[in-house]
Formats: C-alpha cells, sequence, structure tokens
C-alpha cells in the first residue's frame, strides 16, 4: 500500500449561502470501509446539485488512482484507474467510493474527462434508456440540451439510433447542441417548444421528454408528448409544484415517472453502473461519445466553479482538477 498523508485538502461549505461559501480546508484523510476502496482524486465533476445543496464536501462524481482497498474488495487493485459516482466528498484530493460505483477509465480518456461522466452518463443512461425506455426510430425531447446532463442525452440518443429535439437559452448553445448531433434545437427564450416539438415530428410529439426544469414545463410537456409518450423528470430548476391538466395522462396514455440517483441504495447505483459500463463504456471507449468540457478549475478555486455554473453561461461540463504532489 502506499504511503498515504494523515490529511488532505477538501472543499469545504463555510456556511450556506453563495458559492464564496466554498473554502478549502484540512481534513483528515477518509478510510474506505467495507466494499469501499480509497481513490487519490485527480479530477471531480461539477454538478448542479452541489450547487443547490452545498452539504458537508460536496462532490458526485470522481475520476483518480485507487490508493486503499476496504475489507471485502474484489474487483479493483491498488494502482487501478477508475472513475466513480459517490455519495458526496468528490471535490477532496481523496475520496472513498463503493466498489460497485466504479469503472476502469478506458486507455485514451483522459482524467478531466473521465470525472465528468460518472453522476451524468449514469443519470442520463438510466432515466432516459431505462426508466424512459427510448428506443431506435423514436424521438427524445431533451430540455437543457447544452447543460452536461443535456450534451450526454443528446450523444447517447443519438448512437442508439433516436432522433432529438433539444431546448437551450440562446442561438450559441442551440448551434452547439445541433453540432453534438441534436436534429432540431429550440431557443426556448424566442420560440414554443411545444410547438416545435410537434412540427418536427408531424404533429405525432416527442416520444420521451427528459426533464430538468419542471413548474410550467410540465404541462407543457404534456402537450409536447406524443401518444403513448414518457416524461422523465430528472430535477427542478423551476418549482416542484405545477398546476397541471391530467387528462392528458388518459387521453394520451401518458408515463410520468422520475428518480435521483442520490438517495438510491447501493445495490441500485452498482446495476446502473453495470448497465453504463455493458453499454455505454465502449461508446465512450472508442470515442463516439463522451462529455464535452466547458472549462476546469483548480480544486481551490471551486467557489470560482459553481460562479461560473450559476451564471447558466457554460456548455457541457464544469471539472475541478487536483494536481498531484
Amino acid at each position: 500500500m502506499p504511503s498515504l498523508p494523515a490529511q488532505m485538502t477538501a472543499i469545504a461549505i463555510r456556511a450556506p449561502g453563495a458559492a464564496d461559501m466554498l473554502v478549502p480546508e484540512q481534513r483528515p484523510l477518509p478510510r474506505p470501509a467495507n466494499g469501499e476502496v480509497l481513490v487519490k482524486v485527480a479530477a471531480a465533476g461539477v454538478n448542479r446539485p452541489d450547487v443547490m445543496q452545498r452539504l458537508d464536501i460536496p462532490g458526485l462524481e470522481i475520476a483518480g488512482e485507487v490508493v486503499a482497498l476496504g475489507a471485502g474488495v474484489k474487483r479493483w487493485k491498488l494502482g487501478d484507474k477508475v472513475m466513480a459516482l459517490v455519495v458526496g466528498g468528490g471535490y477532496a484530493e481523496y475520496c472513498p467510493a463503493h466498489e460497485s460505483h466504479a469503472l476502469p477509465v478506458p486507455p485514451d480518456l483522459a482524467i478531466v474527462a473521465a470525472a465528468a461522466i460518472p453522476e451524468t452518463f449514469f443519470t442520463v443512461w438510466h432515466n432516459a434508456f431505462e426508466r424512459g425506455r427510448l428506443k431506435a426510430g423514436e424521438t427524445l425531447l431533451v430540455h437543457g440540451g447544452s447543460s452536461g446532463i443535456g450534451t450526454a442525452a443528446i450523444q447517447l440518443a443519438k448512437a442508439f439510433g433516436a432522433r432529438v429535439i433539444t431546448t437551450a437559452g440562446s442561438a450559441e448553445k442551440c448551434d452547439a447542441c445541433r453540432r453534438l448531433g441534436a436534429d432540431v434545437a429550440v431557443n426556448y427564450k424566442a420560440e414554443d417548444f411545444v410547438a416545435a416539438a410537434k412540427a418536427a415530428t408531424d404533429g405525432k410529439g416527442a416520444d420521451v421528454i427528459l426533464d430538468m426544469v419542471g413548474g410550467d414545463y410540465i404541462e407543457r410537456n404534456y402537450e409536447a408528448a406524443a401518444v403513448d409518450g414518457r416524461v422523465v423528470q430528472i430535477a427542478f430548476q423551476r418549482s416542484p409544484k405545477a398546476t397541471v391538466d391530467f387528462r392528458r395522462i388518459m387521453l394520451k396514455r401518458l408515463t410520468h415517472t422520475g428518480s435521483t440517483l442520490r438517495a438510491r441504495s447501493i445495490p441500485d447505483k452498482g446495476a446502473i453502473a453495470r448497465a453504463v459500463e455493458e453499454h455505454v463504456l465502449p461508446l465512450i471507449a472508442a470515442g463516439r461519445v463522451g462529455p464535452l468540457i466547458d472549462g476546469t478549475f483548480p480544486l481551490a478555486q471551486a467557489a470560482a466553479a459553481h460562479a461560473r455554473m450559476e451564471t447558466s453561461a457554460h456548455v457541457g461540463k464544469i471539472v475541478l482538477t487536483i494536481a498531484t504532489p
């Protein structure tokens, strides 16, 4: 086992509030529990839940090197390069991860890109393909197409033979979505996405809708959905409450479902990880899909990374990098 320090630098939350509440501090080195590996973090993805929650040490996805093994770990060995979904604590020099929630980093994949994969691609795979049952030949409407989730969803949907309609907040962001493969990109500030989705599908509507907005989008999603459509809720950037005419669910035979990763059990997350490894990782390794990186920030500048995300000017993923001593 490599010699490990007693302490590490981590980004802590000084108090609830704005991005400047994120401050570097020294913390005791965590120890991996049963079934966990300790990862020396090289990079950590920044996600919207980190910004919205700011609890303890944030960070839901990491990439780096396995440097310690908890009892019972079977798959990984010291020195393995992994990317992993974690329950928090990713904004740190070291972070434990359950062995079943880690994936091998493909040899040709940059570590910064690897850190931007677990939270985003796990979320898209589970919600669009497992819960939403998106199939080749169907149409996916994904809101927030220029976000980390959106850019991953566009690529995966196209890779598996679906058509993609997406919404974004500017002409530049719409252009970025089209470059990733979106068939139709709608500037929601200037166009009605319901009308655009109907026009793009000859009046049929979208088979699957991936929504992170909520609020008044809920009822509009029902309007934009096809008969037997599936609406999958993954976040609420607007309100989690809405006044909705639910007759459309009956008339169109709609399904409205949703999920969140953080609250899922260890076996549930492990099952998603294995599905991603089987179906998505080969596409990533071949360079057919991958995270679009908006920019990187050193770990100590986590507050600046959050400020960047809060502007919503980013396209793709923001990643923190951790220098190797």
